[in-house]
């Protein structure tokens, strides 16, 4: 059997403390010990409790926009509605009314993403397995497909970032401030809502949603507006922006916070193996990974180069006409339109990775592993990318094999929250399927 020099003080399953007793126990020896060590040294000191994400129903201790409290009515109203296929209202195909939702392209069954390398809307077909059978309908033509330039990021953690996307364009507060000259077409930025608030307002034109007064009281969620926005005159009440900061008010909740590495942080010191917690050893030192992933949501506000390939490159992915995709793929800089700042993404929460099967802002890798390498390796995909811009933890991190193999374990099986099902709703108000109400799909989920 392979061994490393700190095996022989691992803790074993009979030392495990009860916490729900004592609290997050101060004796931990071996592996577990060598690991809050590394927390301490990357936290300032702070230690586990730097990376604990909250319970989801803890609203005071979960980071919201101060415009728009989180409150049960509000996430009960956002939870049906993000999955709510009724939503479809707007479709360029008429045959595609009502087939598709927010959750067709972020789904439990994904980690919250679509399971696909491109996210497919309106003029998608099927589901199965776990939406990577999502294919385009032949009744839609191609430049109406409702298909995205960029792999469509999770919303796990979302309530850990002031600004959206992957260029970060969504957000009027906190590290957008000083971009207000790129926001001529997202007049919300001006409104100071964050970026979640913000993205669920302009997503609702962009993807073809339609929520309004007549599909409140179609329906019924009249009601369960009523008691989200008691505040609000009737007559503004059932309104696409109030079902949008319902939306974004669920977003907030779902946290992956069940996942083994959130038990470990907790005290659980048998919810890891041997080889995740070395493997956790390395994500915060060699590995360097904590400069970029850290927090509760193994994510900082920032935004980096590492020269992964981009849609354009692939004779597996489409670039529709029409999308200004030298700005795409020049990420904040096509935003911002600074030359620092081309080519660098916001960093992605690492939560439920393994589940979407697709990574990098293009999705040009499709195992966890490959991505480790690539970054060990230092060998950019991209050669559009100016050597000044790439990242300084790109290809200086000189791992070798086996702490690659033991990060992967760690970043799959302990960053992974295995029940992320309760975060979805038994039934939406209209009775239809979802996440996708296409005859495919209500094939493929059982909904016939």
């Amino acid at each position: 059997m392979s061994c490393e020099k700190d095996d022989y003080v691992a803790i074993e399953s009979n030392d495990i403390i009860d916490i729900s007793k004592t609290g997050p126990p101060s004796g931990a020896i071996g592996l577990d010990k060598q690991v809050l060590d590394a927390l301490d040294s990357v936290s300032n000191g702070v230690g586990a409790s730097f990376f604990m994400l909250p319970e989801s129903n803890d609203y005071p201790n979960i980071p919201q926009d101060p415009l728009n409290p989180i409150t049960d009515a509000k996430v009960t109203l956002g939870k049906l509605l993000f999955h709510e296929t009724a939503t479809g209202g707007n479709p360029k195909v008429s045959a595609n009314l009502e087939t598709y939702s927010c959750a067709s392209c972020h789904h439990a069954a994904a980690g919250f993403g679509a399971g696909l390398r491109q996210g497919l809307g309106e003029g998608g077909a099927g589901f199965s397995p776990n939406g990577s059978g999502r294919i385009i309908n032949s009744i839609t033509p191609l430049n109406l497909v409702d298909i995205q330039p960029l792999k469509s990021p999770t919303i796990l953690n979302s309530a850990y970032q002031d600004i959206m996307l992957w260029n970060g364009q969504f957000g009027g507060t906190g590290t957008n401030a000083g971009t207000e000259a790129s926001w001529t077409n997202i007049p919300e930025n001006f409104t100071g809502l964050q970026g979640v608030e913000v993205q669920a307002i302009k997503g609702q034109n962009v993807h073809r949603l339609l929520i309004n007064e007549n599909f409140v009281i179609t329906f019924d969620y009249k009601e369960m507006f009523d008691n989200a926005f008691p505040n609000v005159l009737e007559s503004e009440r059932y309104s696409a922006n109030n079902a949008a900061l319902a939306i974004a008010a669920y977003e907030r909740t779902v946290l992956p916070n069940l996942s083994p590495w959130q038990r470990w942080l907790k005290g659980d010191y048998n919810a890891l193996s041997k080889e995740e917690k070395r493997g956790a050893k390395v994500f915060f030192g060699k590995g360097k990974c904590y400069e970029c992933h850290t927090g509760p949501a193994l994510n900082d506000k920032k935004f980096y180069a590492f020269g992964m390939g981009d849609f354009d490159n692939s004779s597996q992915a489409i670039v529709l006409a029409g999308v200004n995709f030298d700005d795409v793929k020049k990420g904040r800089g096509g935003f911002t339109k600074k030359t620092k700042d081309e080519y660098k993404f916001k960093t992605p929460t690492l939560y439920n990775l393994v589940d979407n099967g697709f990574f990098g802002h293009g999705g040009t890798f499709t195992s966890v592993r490959d991505v480790i390498e690539y970054k060990s390796n230092g060998v950019p995909q991209s050669n559009e990318v100016p050597i000044e811009n790439l990242a300084i933890q790109f290809g200086n991190i000189n791992l070798s094999n086996k702490q690659m193999d033991n990060l992967t374990l760690f970043i799959e099986n302990g960053l992974r929250d295995p029940n992320l099902d309760r975060y979805v709703p038994a039934a939406v108000n209209s009775g239809f399927c979802f996440p996708n109400n296409d005859p495919t799909s209500k094939v493929d989920l059982g909904c016939n």
